[in-house]
């Protein structure tokens, strides 16, 4: 499988089955892919609608939360349950564009073998109200200061990794706005790709700018906490290991081909 498209969803029951369909046509001879749905406790027909669409779309693959446990959570969940060997998320309201989707994974798998591990989307144009645009450039500043991760949208919902990656990250609630900084903590490189925004067509945003802005500061301290007593190891090569794939078989690391950020040629 080369593909996974991990979409969490939370009361979309309106916006789910264009989305989808954008996703089949966005991938119709793409070759192995699947899509995984995590229906994060909704209380609406989402649950219903996926039932039905799982009928008629394939390949659709569904999970369900019986209580709503938070984005992160739920992507999470599809990630570990996702076949792929890479992973491209989706938020489940429709305003990240699938017809993204191949260039950015064409961009993360081009680079095999220098170090990078995720494309993030970057909102050049957002289709959102004029206050929730300015709350999130001052977030995204302000966090891009203290965690230096280089990531100008880290809110955006569509992103494209390597599944081994995120397998090996923290787990915590809220990580979802923090993958970028994660990633590069691990080892690895990210950059950011201009994507399409969308306004929403349907139902109610779960944004909430005061909420979001508390639990988002105590979030920044913990993560900034992590990077500082974090290091990346510098490894030597095993006699005989000519280049840095044979370091990570000889390892047993099980990284995929091009995720190679924390290993080094050492310098006598």
């Amino acid at each position: 499988m080369k593909l996974s498209v991990v979409i969490a969803a939370h009361n979309e029951a309106e916006n789910l089955p264009v989305l989808l369909q954008e996703i089949a046509v966005a991938l119709s001879d793409f070759g192995s892919w699947e899509v995984v749905v995590v229906d994060d406790g909704s209380t609406d027909a989402t649950q219903t609608v996926l039932a039905e669409l799982r009928q008629t779309m394939l390949p659709l693959r569904v999970v369900r939360h019986r209580f709503s446990c938070g984005q992160s959570q739920a992507v999470m969940t599809g990630v570990d349950v996702a076949r792929g060997t890479v992973i491209a998320t989706l938020d489940g309201d429709g305003q990240n564009d699938p017809a993204d989707l191949r260039a950015m994974y064409e961009l993360l798998t081009e680079d095999a073998g220098c170090g990078l591990w995720m494309v993030a989307g970057h909102r050049r144009n957002r289709r959102d109200s004029a206050w929730r645009v300015f709350s999130s450039r001052v977030a995204n500043a302000v966090r891009s200061r203290i965690l230096g991760d280089n990531t100008p949208d880290t809110g955006c919902g569509i992103k494209v990794f390597y599944r081994s990656v995120f397998l090996q990250l923290p787990r915590f609630n809220h990580m979802h706005r923090f993958l970028p900084a994660l990633v590069v903590r691990g080892g690895g490189r990210v950059i950011s790709a201009a994507v399409n925004h969308r306004p929403r067509l349907h139902g109610r945003s779960h944004y909430d700018t005061l909420r979001r802005l508390l639990s988002g500061l105590i979030d920044l301290v913990g993560v900034a906490w992590l990077i500082r007593r974090s290091s990346v190891p510098v490894l030597e090569q095993p006699e005989g290991a000519e280049n840095e794939r044979e370091v990570l078989d000889h390892l047993r690391f099980g990284r995929p081909n091009g995720v190679h950020g924390a290993i080094r040629r050492s310098v006598a």
